[in-house]
């Protein structure tokens, strides 16, 4: 009995070690709950010295984390254990994460900046009146491909079937894009809810693969810079910075039409310091600070100020902010609830399985 009270005792003496060990490695560091600012980004989506300058400028530490999917940034916040103040999901997932009570109403009286948005970014189906998130970026998905290898220029989504690129064509990581590009070749929409649909179009997928090279998700942009495939489906933001590097790569919207995409800012009911949240988001919202970040990130910004800022050439680009009237072929993921999301999720496990 004395042996196993030793041992509880030394248990928790260890675990108190720990917890005050870390808490003083953190107080020393400078990370305090009080002047920590805790964000949840995709992967290079943020210009580095931006981070710095918010320090200088506000006095706040940044702890910085990020994820390569909606789904997983979801889960993580869900699940709780890390406080995030700052995340930047996707429209559908913003949806889903209102719906969840995951996300906090905003209090516009405390944002500054919001003017220099562009009105068709704002007030869209998945956050009217923008009552829970502010936009960061947005974009479009398509085929960016290699004019060595590849003779005549790609124009639809049922080009990526033609024989000629077996085993040329990489894949974005994505349930919702890779079955996006299904049921758009087909005709369909991009939140078809048919479930009888949704399996005519992953047995098409299928028949895709022997041109599949790969399924991956950032990796592509330096699998393309160095020329280890022809051809592969990505977002325009990741196309510009391949682009960049790589004369020969061109960027193409498909005529079938595509995705949408908005990222926006969102406060997680988990934040420990709104305060410096709203100050994170009035940083981003400065036209000189979003036009760097975009300068950098290679998206397109929504904020109209910054984009007086940047280079003609860049925002002139059609690819990459293509016209209102190219914007209205184009179609919003919308959230389709837990239960269809896992039907796609399992049909394009399906055909990554298949292609492996």
């Amino acid at each position: 009995m004395k042996k196993l009270v030793w041992a509880a005792a030394t248990v928790l003496s260890v675990c108190l070690l720990l917890a005050f060990g870390i808490d003083y490695l953190n107080k020393a560091q400078g990370f305090t709950g009080e002047n920590t600012l805790t964000i949840y980004n995709w992967g290079d989506y943020i210009e580095p010295s931006l981070i710095k300058k918010f320090e200088e400028e506000t006095g706040y530490k940044i702890s910085y984390e990020t994820f390569d999917s909606n789904e997983a940034m979801y889960t993580k916040i869900n699940q709780g254990g890390t406080s995030y103040d700052i995340a930047i999901p996707s429209e559908y997932m913003i949806s889903r994460m209102i719906d969840e009570d995951m996300v906090m109403e905003l209090d516009h009286s405390k944002i500054e900046g919001l003017e220099y948005i562009n009105p068709r970014f704002l007030d869209l189906s998945f956050d009217e009146g923008n009552r829970y998130s502010i936009p960061y970026f947005w974009g479009t998905l398509g085929i960016i491909y290699n004019d060595k290898f590849v003779d005549e220029a790609p124009t639809t989504w049922n080009d990526l079937w033609d024989e000629t690129f077996r085993n040329e064509l990489m894949l974005i990581d994505g349930a919702r894009e890779v079955m996006g590009i299904g049921l758009q070749s087909e005709g369909y929409s991009l939140n078809e809810t048919d479930p009888e649909i949704l399996v005519e179009i992953a047995a098409k997928l299928k028949e895709m693969t022997p041109n599949v090279k790969a399924i991956i998700a950032d990796e592509i942009k330096m699998y393309m810079i160095q020329e280890e495939a022809a051809m592969a489906v990505t977002f325009s933001g990741e196309a510009s910075e391949m682009i960049w590097e790589n004369e020969n790569l061109h960027y193409v919207i498909p005529e079938e039409g595509t995705n949408l995409w908005f990222d926006n800012i969102v406060i997680p009911k988990t934040s420990q310091n709104t305060e410096g949240a709203y100050a994170f988001i009035n940083f981003m919202l400065d036209p000189e600070n979003a036009a760097l970040n975009a300068d950098y990130v290679g998206y397109s910004t929504p904020n109209d100020a910054a984009l007086e800022l940047m280079d003609p050439e860049v925002t002139s680009d059609e690819q990459f902010y293509p016209s209102d009237e190219a914007i209205e072929f184009m179609e919003v993921y919308e959230n389709l609830g837990p239960e269809l999301l896992g039907i796609y999720n399992d049909l394009f496990l399906e055909v990554k399985m298949y292609q492996n």
